[in-house]
């Protein structure tokens, strides 16, 4: 691992940094607030910003944690962003009921693979859309505009962009991974 190119910043906070790193935590969490957080805070503007859409999307949205969860985990994945692929996986993923083989076919399988449900394939192939190609072809979004509404399909898009923005933030930055988070499978 490179050195992170900002390093986060470390307890005592200022007042201000520590209610705003209160806030991007779950509520009562007993864990440090994450690497990532605690770099975003050097930029309390940014960082305030990115609590209340990352906030949006994983406390209120109106898509399914599940098919939320595939789309963020593919992502990340597709952006090489081993640390925010981590953190979803353990804090996320796993609890909602995930399989081994699905939290590893995120990583590099194909959508037709079988660890991936019918639904779950439509998202793969969302999220590999939007990341190859910034657009999402016409017969793709026929066949989910079948399952989800208008509401559930902005969301999934901003999910996906806002994930780019994460990935993006986490691998130029070379964000440390959290220690209790997960790595990516090892290819065999």
């Amino acid at each position: 691992m490179t050195e992170p190119r900002i390093a986060p910043l470390e307890p005592p906070y200022a007042p201000e940094i520590a209610a705003a790193l209160a806030k991007m935590m779950p509520p009562g969490s007993s864990v440090e607030p994450l690497r990532l957080f605690r770099i975003l805070a050097h930029n309390f503007m940014i960082g305030d910003r990115f609590r209340v859409l990352g906030s949006g999307i994983l406390n209120k949205g109106s898509v399914d944690p599940l098919d939320r969860e595939v789309v963020i985990l593919r992502t990340t994945a597709r952006c090489g962003s081993e640390y925010e692929w981590g953190v979803h996986v353990v804090a996320y993923a796993r609890p909602l009921g995930f399989s081994e083989d699905q939290i590893v076919a995120t990583v590099d399988r194909a959508s037709d693979d079988p660890a991936f449900t019918a639904r779950q394939a439509l998202l793969v192939r969302l999220a590999d859309a939007l990341h190859e190609k910034a657009a999402v072809p016409d017969d793709l979004w026929r066949d989910i505009e079948k399952i989800w509404t208008a509401e559930q399909l902005i969301e999934l898009l901003v999910t996906a962009g806002f994930y780019h923005i994460v990935s993006f933030l986490t691998n130029a930055l070379r964000v440390e991974g959290e220690e209790w988070a997960e790595r990516f499978p090892v290819r065999s």
